[in-house]
């Protein structure tokens, strides 16, 4: 008997050494997991940031540009109302922010070519200045958006990772979304002028 003791302990040692590594491992690639998804949390706070400077900075332009004769109130509407769809979008998923974000960004670039075709407009100083930070935020806008998407790949990679995965599906990790680009920006606007 004594003889099939000492294996069966040996045996039982390695089970409970084994055990104790698997969860040691697993809580390493949980706690791993947690680090990274705040950091996409964060990287994402930035982009919304850059988002939330750029909606203040829009009332004011709106304003300015409000004021040039003749100039297309469809053109404001759009831009204040996709404003509002941003600023309404903060509840929503990140897919959803972006998708708002989206908009604000095509609404924003049609003001801005619009108002090309207004000289007096783009020479006033007070238009000069608001387009000046307007084009720091979208800077910062692209930056931020830019880091999201590399946070965003490195958690996406580490939880499709085997045997990472395992962790990652246990737990309820999910993939984040990327920024892309729209469909169709590959191309060239095409701006053109009505000068009758």
């Amino acid at each position: 008997m004594k003889k099939l003791f000492i294996p069966i302990l040996i045996v039982l040692a390695l089970v409970v050494v084994f055990a104790i590594g698997a969860v040691l491992w697993g809580v390493g690639i949980y706690n791993g997991f947690v680090g990274m998804d705040e950091t996409v949390q964060s990287a994402w706070s930035q982009v919304e940031v850059q988002y939330q400077r750029r909606a203040d900075l829009v009332p004011q332009l709106v304003s300015t540009v409000e004021g040039a004769a003749d100039f297309e109130s469809s053109t404001l509407q759009d831009v204040t109302e996709a404003r509002t769809n941003w600023l309404n979008s903060g509840d929503g998923t990140i897919e959803e922010q972006m998708d708002a974000a989206n908009g604000f960004d095509s609404a924003l670039s049609r003001l801005l070519v619009t108002v090309e075709s207004y000289p007096a407009l783009s020479a006033t100083e007070n238009f000069l200045t608001l387009q000046a930070e307007l084009e720091g935020t979208e800077n910062r806008v692209a930056v931020a958006r830019f880091d999201y998407n590399n946070e965003a790949q490195g958690f996406n990679t580490a939880i499709k990772k085997v045997p990472a995965m395992l962790i990652a599906n246990l737990f309820g990790f999910d993939a984040y979304p990327y920024f892309e680009s729209d469909e169709g920006s590959e191309e060239a606007p095409t701006v053109e002028f009505d000068f009758e």
